[in-house]
């Protein structure tokens, strides 16, 4: 091992949705050093803070990597087999007893970054053949799914922001300098948005928060949380009124598409300036600099999905993108043509079917939205969780009442979680089954390509040799099934073949399949074709395959072709809306103290608070607040505050700023590390709170069920 030499190895980082090309430095089984892969095509050199964390996780001495069984208060290694059969027999058991919707699962953002997962665990949530699926969408991007699902035909086919060629960027409710871009694969973000500029383009931000984005656009401007609906409205209603819109060529693929002036014709720039905080004629201004840009993309993300009508906002943008001649047009809104592309071969998500069993929230792919996790366990009668399965998830943190959730999961009969920690979420579990790190496996970010603002393909080799006596995820799930559908008495021939396949076969397949494959689609303007995982794999820093390219009609899953406005779903919501925002009883509450949430570059949800340099420096866990409000409650920068909502209280730490507008507060989500039993040392001792405390379950988004964690009406009270 001394004598081992130092190697370089191109890999990409995971962590977040950039894709970033990481040249990652070994000796032996030691990592050495980290940096930016100057001679990637996509990211060019460009890396985060967080990509050195790669090399925290793999290094961190409370990462787990055998299995371990609780006893008492303690954990106790035991061998795979024991652990597979273990889990496998009291899943089986509790499913024979109770019905099989007596366990459910719980699937965390870390999976839709792995090959494995993504590729085979399907195998083990059929085999569980549960109808209680939760997963981290129903706390983010759910609006987009369903927004793509009904207007494009598929749950993943949704249109990028084409960054590289647009002349006027306008981001809603987005922060893509401190996300690295998100539903947008986007390497190098403040550059690109800086190019935008340099070609005499304009960066638009609308935000509660004077954002680290807002810092470097043309313009920003504060909005009112939740209220973006609203703006949006507006927004399409100057469009008509001026008659901006351009729709000719749409109008093949969408024939009813002037009909939204119908459902806007109500929501004037005057009408909805109180609500919004933005004055009509700044309104009017926003849509006819829009208007003249040679190119232009509207793109709302995490800020304006997770509200009241969160589903609604992203349906009202996509009609903007549309309404404006920008969907499917170089520097608009632009499909992607990844070269390994899954769409075909999966589900297009399934819609509703089933509702959940205490409060009848909408199904959406198979999933019902997590703000109800906590009731179907509590609630006694037929199909109550007994048990849980958590994949790569830590919900106790990450979903609306914390503290609700964390009670429920207390009272399981059984837990079983797919894991490198003991977390906030994992403390309650039985048996903690722990894959192996991002660098110890193999890569192809099989939903990121989808992304991506540019067409890109690149495969990763596991930089890090592991034990023997080491699983990764997709072993561990295809175990699981095998064990599952023998208890079931079903077949489980067909395991033998995906054994040896690997998911890196499934790779493979899709890739000749694709469109850079070995027939060459008549479509494709890219010159690289015949591409394999052989060929794929002899190309270290990936293979750029070129700029976004109009797609219509192609791009529609739709049997027709057409694109679906689905105005009978969409449009009935606007009752809600003018319920909320108009009626007399609900016009007080525009006085409230509004939470919104923040995130920054060196966090990644809860997940990266147990490596020593992401969370060295300042406390980034504070509550922000603006003069005028923090004078209204008399506390000063520093102060302790309590923090109140309907569901729950915390103390935090006050940080006056005017980077937030008045009457708005914000705090970062992913802290509050500080439950008994959680063995994550460093995170524990930079504890931070936890916001979720304060969000409410019972506060959704009526038409997917997505939790509403942006305006959540809170009171303040100065500490001591």
């Amino acid at each position: 091992m001394g004598n081992a030499e130092q190697q370089l190895h191109y890999s990409t980082c995971t962590l977040c949705e950039a894709m970033c090309g990481i040249e990652v430095t070994t000796k032996g089984r030691q990592i050495l050093s980290i940096k930016g892969d100057k001679a990637n095509p996509f990211s060019e050199g460009h890396v985060c803070p967080k990509a050195s964390a790669l090399k925290d996780l793999y290094d961190d001495p409370d990462r787990l990597k055998r299995p371990v069984k609780r006893v008492g208060d303690t954990w106790e290694e035991i061998s795979w087999d024991e652990a597979f059969d273990l889990v496998a027999n009291k899943l089986h058991h509790i499913q024979q007893a109770h019905g099989n919707n007596a366990v459910g699962m719980y699937l965390g953002n870390p999976n839709a970054h792995n090959m494995g997962a993504i590729l085979f665990g399907p195998y083990f949530y059929r085999a569980l053949k549960t109808h209680n699926r939760y997963s981290a969408t129903s706390v983010d991007q759910l609006p987009h799914h369903i927004v793509s699902r009904r207007l494009f035909g598929h749950i993943s086919q949704i249109p990028i922001p084409d960054i590289d060629h647009t002349q006027h960027f306008m981001i809603i409710g987005g922060n893509p300098l401190a996300s690295n871009g998100s539903i947008m694969t986007v390497p190098n973000v403040k550059k690109r948005l800086k190019g935008i500029q340099k070609r005499g383009g304009k960066v638009v931000v609308i935000d509660p928060k004077r954002s680290e984005t807002a810092d470097i656009s043309c313009e920003h401007h504060f909005i009112r949380p939740g209220s973006d609906v609203l703006l949006l409205l507006a927004m399409l209603h100057v469009l008509f009124e001026k008659q901006l819109y351009k729709v000719d060529a749409l109008l093949p693929y969408a024939e009813d598409i002037k009909e939204v002036e119908h459902y806007v014709s109500g929501f004037s720039p005057q009408e909805v300036s109180e609500f919004t905080g933005i004055e009509p004629s700044l309104i009017v201004k926003l849509v006819t600099d829009f208007c003249e840009a040679e190119s232009a993309v509207c793109y709302g993300r995490m800020g304006a999905s997770v509200q009241t009508f969160g589903t609604l906002t992203q349906y009202l943008i996509m009609l903007f993108n549309m309404l404006t001649g920008n969907l499917d047009k170089r520097g608009g809104m632009m499909f992607t043509q990844p070269a390994a592309d899954v769409l075909p071969v999966s589900g297009k998500g399934s819609m509703g079917g089933f509702t959940s069993r205490v409060r009848g929230l909408p199904a959406f792919a198979g999933e019902y939205p997590v703000a109800c996790l906590a009731e179907e366990i509590l609630t006694p009668g037929e199909g109550q969780i007994k048990a849980m399965v958590i994949g790569a998830g830590n919900p106790v943190v990450t979903t609306p009442n914390a503290e609700q959730l964390d009670s429920a999961f207390s009272q399981l009969d059984f837990m079983v979680a797919v894991d490198f920690y003991v977390t906030e979420t994992t403390r309650h579990a039985d048996i903690i089954l722990p894959p192996v790190t991002a660098l110890e496996r193999d890569h192809y970010d099989i939903v990121f390509h989808n992304f991506a603002v540019r067409n890109f393909a690149k495969y990763s080799k596991a930089v890090v040799q592991i034990d023997e006596d080491q699983l990764t995820d997709w072993q561990i799930y295809l175990s699981l099934a095998e064990r599952l559908d023998r208890l079931n008495e079903k077949s489980t021939a067909h395991y033998a073949a995906l054994w040896e396949k690997q998911p890196k076969g499934v790779v493979d397949d899709l890739l000749q399949a694709g469109l850079y494959g070995g027939n060459v689609n008549g479509n494709n303007k890219s010159t690289v074709h015949g591409l394999s995982l052989e060929r794929l794999s002899a190309h270290p820093h990936g293979i750029d395959l070129g700029p976004l390219q109009s797609a219509l009609p192609d791009a529609l899953y739709h049997e027709d072709k057409k694109i679906h406005l689905d105005f009978e779903y969409f449009m009935a919501d606007l009752q809600r809306v003018s319920a909320h925002f108009f009626d007399k009883v609900n016009k007080s509450k525009a006085q409230e103290t509004l939470l919104i949430g923040r995130r920054h570059i060196k966090t990644n949800n809860s997940w990266l608070h147990n490596s020593p340099r992401m969370v060295k420096g300042n406390n980034r866990c504070t509550l922000q607040i603006h003069p005028e409000t923090s004078a209204q409650y008399g506390i000063k920068d520093g102060n302790s505050v309590h923090v109140k909502s309907r569901v729950g209280q915390l103390t935090i730490e006050a940080e006056v700023t005017d980077a937030i507008m008045p009457g708005v507060v914000s705090i970062p989500h992913g802290w509050g590390h500080n439950k008994k039993g959680i063995k994550l040392s460093v995170a524990s001792q930079h504890p931070g709170v936890n916001t979720n405390i304060l969000t409410d379950d019972r506060q959704v988004d009526v038409l997917s069920g997505n939790a509403v964690l942006n305006g959540v009406p809170v009171e303040l009270e100065k500490a001591g």
